[in-house]
């Protein structure tokens, strides 16, 4: 064990992050989402919720700034649904971890698997919330 590193991220996972580079596509997948069907490379957090592996891992992971969309949710299938509540969640987290807020879009079912078939990897949570899938983008740590 090491400092400081939050035991829900496992060492795969933090290899996975280290590996990823500016503009990378890392999936947050909830326990319903098709993660082994979809993914290049998989890292399974079962156990785990979303919001606490999404602080676990905002902690170390630079959400892109060159993009207009760093952060992607898939849209409810239901266009009349309300939205989420673990969305406000997300967005909290975000805003905790990056120091601004951080707007997430709505990717169209299909599209947001698609999107996931070319993510550098998806990380498969015990999340029972619906709609608790997110993109993130890599961005790149500020030199100070």
């Amino acid at each position: 064990m090491l400092k400081l590193i939050p035991p829900c991220i496992s060492p795969e996972l933090m290899h996975l992050l280290m590996r990823m580079g500016h503009g990378d596509d890392l999936v947050l997948a909830d326990g319903n989402f098709p993660a082994e069907t979809h993914a290049r490379t998989l890292i399974r957090a079962d156990g785990h919720s979303m919001t606490t592996l999404l602080d676990a891992i905002l902690k170390f992971f630079p959400v892109d700034t060159f993009v207009d969309a760093p952060v992607k949710v898939m849209q409810p299938v239901d266009s009349r649904a309300v939205e989420p509540p673990i969305w406000r969640e997300f967005r909290e987290l975000l805003e905790k971890h990056e120091g601004r807020p951080v707007a997430l879009q709505t990717v169209e079912r299909f599209e947001f698997y698609e999107q996931a078939r070319n993510a550098f990897a998806i990380v498969s949570t015990g999340e029972t919330a619906i709609y608790a899938n997110v993109i993130l983008k890599k961005g790149v740590v500020p030199m100070e």
